[in-house]
């Protein structure tokens, strides 16, 4: 009979032999403990199963492993699998409503197409003169027409259209060298404003950002999105005047009606791929001008007469 101490010890023999056997592979790997005889693979699987061993952890591992090959079309399984996207909102139609627009500003002879920003400054002017005309004929066109725009900048380019120029000269006759403008008396104090900040901070350069646009006095993210792409060169944003705000929601553009143009942008954004933001606004603006007016729009002459929701409701 073994003594109490021999079947301690005896028991404790019997446990590190049975654990050197179920976790081999672990205690191997860790170089510690017991020397263990190494399993095969398909015993090292049957083991992990009926233990709570590392080799749960390490199977557990693996199918994470199997699924990224999946989704990758790496493995049989994901063979043909295409990663799972959420369905985004589009407007009915509106491929068609845009190829039938862009057929009837095909002419560019609109308002727009001869007198919008991009043909107000002066292509012999340096790039810093140039690119501060670009926003100055923006800020002057707000709630204004085209012609009227375009002829202010004329008057004011025959006097020297520069930052100096404008900072030199007295209100009242920066007043009448953009008159009749809509609200010439604020615009003059904007444009002072924002040409003597222009100076101070830019080196008589304009902003190259929206959100430093849009800080300058009398200039909102219409103004700013088009100076961008106009003086810069770059699409930063759909600019939406009264123009596009009118037809984004008479076609149904957007996802519910929207009350300001700064909605309507927002809205327009979420799913009008980028690649055609530059061309939204003129195309839009023009279309309004001679096609989409405000009141009594010409939806007989209109290719979109039957695909046009408003148009249906006439």
């Amino acid at each position: 009979m073994c003594s109490p101490q021999e079947t301690s010890m005896m028991a404790v023999g019997v446990r590190m032999a049975t654990r050197s056997r179920s976790c081999a592979r672990g205690a191997g790997s860790r170089g510690g403990g017991e020397e263990a005889v190494p399993l095969r693979r398909g015993e090292a699987a049957a083991e992990g199963r009926q233990s709570h061993c590392p080799v749960k952890r390490q199977r557990k591992a693996q199918r994470l492993c199997v699924a990224y090959e999946a989704a990758d079309g790496d493995g049989e399984e994901g063979k043909g699998a295409e990663p799972l996207q959420a369905p985004g909102w589009e407007p009915q139609d509106w491929r068609r409503q845009l190829a039938n627009i862009r057929t009837m500003r095909s002419r560019k002879d609109a308002p727009v197409d001869q007198l919008g920003a991009e043909h107000c400054y002066d292509p012999s002017a340096p790039p810093k003169v140039r690119r501060y005309q670009v926003l100055v004929s923006l800020m002057l066109s707000s709630q204004t027409k085209d012609q009227v725009t375009a002829g202010a900048m004329q008057r004011l380019r025959a006097r020297g259209l520069t930052v100096d120029s404008v900072l030199q000269m007295d209100d009242s006759t920066l007043g009448a060298l953009i008159h009749p403008v809509g609200f010439w008396r604020s615009k003059v104090k904007y444009i002072k404003q924002t040409s003597a900040i222009l100076q101070q901070c830019y080196g008589g350069d304009i902003p190259s950002s929206v959100a430093e646009l849009v800080a300058l006095p009398g200039v909102g993210p219409k103004m700013a999105h088009l100076a961008m792409a106009v003086a810069w060169g770059t699409v930063s944003g759909i600019a939406v005047d009264t123009h596009v705000h009118r037809i984004a929601n008479r076609l149904r553009w957007t996802r519910k009606q929207t009350k300001a143009p700064e909605q309507t942008r927002a809205a327009l954004e979420e799913w009008l791929p980028r690649e055609l933001w530059g061309e939204i606004n003129t195309l839009l603006v023009g279309f309004g001008q001679q096609t989409c007016l405000p009141l009594h729009p010409r939806c007989q002459t209109c290719l979109n007469q039957e695909l046009c929701p408003a148009a249906q409701g006439l």
